[in-house]
């Protein structure tokens, strides 16, 4: 009898040890998967679980975005585009001074136009934004504080300084989402003398 009741304590403290080393496991898993969220996403993580109530539903919707994102076939682009763009934003940005409000509304255009260029599937803002944080976390507010201006803007209630500020934000994402394939047939100017001609 008393080999039995020793069988069954060993074997009950075998489970709940098993148990308890589980239960260790999952927290450490979770919360490596969480700080893995936070390195990724920076101040995006923050944001997201602020605005889902939650920083489980924040997890779920930014390994959704991952997944997502990891489906798309991103890719930079060719001198070309990468030339034609530039090109684009340095005659767009010229006329902020005669026309703010249609400039506003024209480089949202364009980052949007580049957006499936590199590869981005096209939706309403938030999904974009969401696609966007997962390579580009740092820049993705940038691009929601211009949006918000573009919202303003639409509504005639943007001043001309909220205006440009846009144009930077705007010009930030376009910056970073420029990204160009190396390659022989034309070089443009590199992203850095764009930028410095473009302040």
């Amino acid at each position: 009898m008393d080999t039995i009741y020793a069988h069954w304590s060993i074997f009950a403290g075998a489970t709940v040890l098993a148990l308890v080393l589980l239960a260790v496991s999952f927290i450490a898993k979770k919360r490596s998967q969480s700080h893995r969220l936070q390195q990724r996403f920076g101040s995006e993580y923050g944001r997201t679980v602020n605005a889902l109530g939650s920083q489980k539903e924040a997890e779920s919707d930014l390994r959704a975005r991952e997944k997502r994102v990891g489906r798309l076939t991103l890719k930079p682009l060719t001198p070309t585009e990468a030339a034609r763009f530039s090109q684009a934003w340095n005659a767009l940005q010229a006329h902020f001074v005669d026309n703010p409000k249609g400039v506003v509304t024209q480089a949202d255009q364009l980052v949007r136009e580049l957006m499936p260029k590199r590869g981005y599937s096209m939706g309403d803002f938030e999904r974009l934004a969401g696609d966007i944080s997962v390579d580009h976390p740092t820049i993705v507010a940038s691009y929601r504080a211009a949006q918000a201006i573009t919202v303003r803007n639409d509504r005639g209630l943007a001043d001309t300084e909220e205006l440009r500020q846009a144009v930077i934000h705007y010009r930030a994402l376009f910056n970073d989402l420029l990204e160009v394939r190396e390659g022989k047939q034309e070089t443009p100017r590199p992203v850095e003398q764009v930028a410095a001609q473009a302040s």
